[in-house]
């Protein structure tokens, strides 16, 4: 049985369904400079991710295990995501904008500025049935000139936006954060989460049929030491959090730490996908792993 030893770190029984998977991480490709943003597209059996540095969107096919690049320059894209259409969201650091990839392969920008002032670096973003997104803006991609350019942030503050469906209107979503980073819808898309890197916690918001949130409690902090980067829910309604250094913790419904994978490399971003749903992904520094799990991730509304 999985314990401390293993790859599966057990804090609470609640854990144990979860740790029947596979007993080791399959390293699916190992040469960025630091991945994120990774989205698995069932239609074609291939995930997309990003190497923010390096400037450019991979692509590793399921089928066949080649990794090839889709795009570059990319904009320094952090995270990926896809519509109800199956359409490519992707968050671009380096050109401070919030872009779709038409099917055609034509980029649409969505959004860039908030009451006339550039955004900071777009992190992450969702996508709610209605095509209705959030965003969330810290300033890491301004920084320093790793993962975008550097430059003095125009807002002057980091917060999180909604996007209108109808106008394309940007307006602000939630603010008060430190570097708000992961945002997920729950699976009804009744509530809305978002991680705070730097206060090291993760916000849960009530989402109106409006786009408009409320609430924004804390529904877990993390451990001394530790960062959350982007999050997932499973179908069982555990989130699991990319926690950098200490590898993917996995929450209880009601927020409680149940159990951790640990991984070789700071953990950046996770996502759910294979023809199962149940194949974990992690972008992982230089590296891209996968886990075949006895979990399945949640499925869209």
């Amino acid at each position: 049985m999985p314990g401390s030893d293993s790859l599966y770190e057990i804090l609470d029984d609640r854990f144990r369904p979860c740790a029947n998977g596979d007993s080791r991480l399959e390293v699916l490709y190992d040469d960025c400079r630091w991945a994120e943003g990774p989205v698995y597209l069932p239609a074609w059996r291939q995930l997309l991710w990003s190497d923010i540095p390096n400037d450019r969107l991979l692509r590793w096919d399921e089928a066949t295990g080649t990794v090839g690049v889709f795009r570059t320059p990319a904009g320094n894209t952090n995270g990926n995501t896809v519509d109800h259409r199956g359409r490519l969201v992707s968050c671009e650091q380096g050109k401070r904008r919030v872009t779709r990839t038409e099917p055609d392969g034509t980029v649409t920008v969505l959004a860039e500025r908030y009451q006339g002032k550039r955004l900071n670096s777009p992190n992450d973003s969702v996508v709610r049935s209605d095509g209705t997104i959030w965003f969330s803006d810290p300033d890491f991609g301004i920084l320093s000139d790793y993962e975008g350019h550097r430059a003095d942030s125009e807002i002057g503050a980091c917060h999180v936006y909604r996007i209108d469906v109808t106008t394309g209107e940007v307006s602000l979503a939630a603010d008060g954060f430190e570097g708000p980073n992961g945002v997920i819808l729950s699976p009804d898309e009744t509530r809305l989460y978002v991680s705070d890197s730097r206060a090291a916690r993760i916000h849960e918001y009530d989402v109106h049929k409006d786009g408009t949130l409320s609430g924004g409690k804390v529904f877990a902090e993390a451990p001394e030491g530790v960062h959350f980067d982007n999050i997932r829910f499973d179908d069982e309604g555990r989130l699991w959090a990319a926690a950098l250094a200490d590898g993917v913790h996995c929450y209880a419904p009601d927020g409680t730490l149940i159990g951790r994978l640990r991984v070789p490399e700071p953990v950046a971003n996770v996502t759910f996908g294979g023809p199962k749903g149940n194949r974990l992904f992690i972008a992982a520094t230089t590296s891209l792993y996968s886990l075949v799990m006895s979990v399945t991730g949640a499925a869209r509304v």
